[in-house]
């Protein structure tokens, strides 16, 4: 009999009360925060009771998903990031080795959050049913049930030695190489917690395979989940002009992993054609490096605009006033702005970097495909498609309609229920239930209802790195 079959009947299809830890939570820049926004409020709707527990920058939440304040020393906030505090600040020993690990180039905020998740969860032990974990991958989450009081089930959006292989190829001279080295150190730390781990959750199967490869954990653990798009808020909408020319890209400037500096190669190719083409970037503008060189040597700065501070409802209607919305990452662990164009039926360039074909689909059917880091061909499937409004049309229905059918939070939310109820029917004992209530180990803070049509968007360009 399989673990989901053995968890019903010993009663585990009731509502589920849910610990999720996450060590980040901005909801507008890094696709953690965006996952941990929706997945909790789709959660809560299946009639489970979410709890977040989480470190600056804190989530925005929806109404009826409680936060809990797992307050870290905020190390890297705006406008001082790299701070030091100040002697009252210090509390215990997590924060002297937090300030200890900045101060020496290191990150040392997974370690540091899962120490004190950890602590939180031990002195609220029979609070939660399942704790899940929002690829904090840290050592104080290690120790299963009897050391956190719940089983543990871990989201690995992608790992992040991927990151740090881009980033050392992107790195001149050995003193940036070796501070990038010095900041991903975190990495050795998560690739030994993976392995440990008893259930892992990820986004698509690209990461699935790269968790198997890059951070040696068990195939038979690691198990695929779709995340989504929310398509009540991405959608079409005719009443929206469409603007000749307008590109649309979410980036961030300077990461090589997101592929900026060759879409801006490609928008100079596409204006010997189509002159009136233009790119309007979801992001901040860097002042200096790859891509502010690349737009000065192609004298693209009257064509190239980047918005940020926006809020969700102009991000759509941004998106939707696009001819094209395009995606030249190099790699994608899922790419959450990929699904959210594809939602709002405007027509999408992609490469074929990591998973993103797994969300885009096919070319010529719901997208069109290029490879990764080929400028050349971003500029042939660019030009293709703001020459053809039969294709646009095509391709964008096409992409609204895969998305409809396998991308969205519900069906994200509901796969994930599935393997909490597996994990639980894997634990020997059951244990009792004892209410939710705020603790002195971590207030409990109720989360601001935000409508999402309306949430101010301070910073979107780094949503895709689900």
């Amino acid at each position: 009999m399989t673990a989901e079959a053995l968890g019903a009947r010993a009663g585990l299809d009731r509502p589920l009360r849910i610990a999720l830890l996450t060590y980040k939570g901005n909801p507008f820049c890094g696709g953690q925060g965006v996952y941990v926004r929706h997945l909790s409020r789709e959660l809560a709707r299946l009639g489970h009771e979410v709890e977040v527990l989480g470190a600056q920058p804190y989530p925005v939440l929806d109404e009826g998903v409680p936060l809990t304040e797992v307050a870290s020393l905020d190390l890297y906030r705006q406008p001082d990031p790299f701070r030091t505090p100040r002697r009252e600040e210090y509390r215990d020993w997590v924060d002297a080795l937090e300030v200890a690990t900045m101060w020496t180039g290191g990150f040392p905020e997974p370690l540091t959050f899962s120490l004190r998740a950890r602590r939180h969860l031990a002195a609220r032990r029979g609070a939660f049913d399942v704790v899940h974990d929002n690829q904090t991958l840290g050592y104080g989450l290690l120790g299963g049930p009897r050391a956190l009081g719940a089983p543990l089930v871990t989201t690995i959006h992608h790992p992040i030695t991927v990151d740090r292989q881009l980033d050392l190829a992107a790195a001149e001279g050995l003193k940036r190489q070796l501070s990038v080295r010095r900041w991903y150190g975190f990495t050795r730390m998560q690739k030994r917690v993976a392995r440990r781990l008893p259930s892992v959750l990820t986004v698509s199967g690209t990461s699935r395979a790269e968790i198997v490869r890059h951070l040696g954990v068990d195939p038979r653990r690691v198990h695929v989940v779709h995340i989504g798009a929310d398509t009540d808020l991405f959608s079409p909408d005719p009443a929206v002009p469409e603007v000749p020319g307008r590109i649309v890209t979410t980036s961030s400037a300077d990461v090589p992993l997101k592929g900026l500096v060759h879409l801006v190669e490609a928008l100079a190719k596409v204006r010997t054609e189509h002159p009136g083409a233009h790119l309007v970037v979801v992001g901040k503008r860097a002042e200096d490096g790859p891509v502010a060189r690349a737009i000065e040597k192609y004298g693209l700065a009257h064509a190239v605009e980047f918005v940020k501070g926006i809020t969700d409802a102009e991000l759509v209607d941004l998106v939707r006033s696009a001819q094209v919305s395009c995606v030249p990452s190099l790699y994608e662990g899922f790419s959450l702005p990929a699904a959210e164009a594809m939602a709002t039926g405007t027509p999408l360039v992609a490469t074929t970097g990591g998973a993103i074909p797994e969300v885009a689909g096919q070319d010529g059917e719901t997208c069109l495909a290029v490879p990764p880091g080929d400028a050349g061909a971003l500029a042939q499937a660019l030009g293709r498609l703001l020459g053809d409004a039969e294709l646009r049309g095509r391709l964008g229905a096409a992409g609204r309609a895969r998305v409809l059918e396998r991308f969205t939070w519900a069906r994200a939310a509901e796969g994930t229920a599935e393997r909490y109820r597996a994990a639980l029917a894997r634990t020997p004992a059951s244990r009792p239930v004892r209410p939710l209530t705020p603790r002195a180990t971590g207030p409990l803070v109720a989360a601001p209802a935000v409508p999402a049509r309306e949430t101010a968007t301070p910073d979107r360009e780094s949503r895709s790195s689900c």
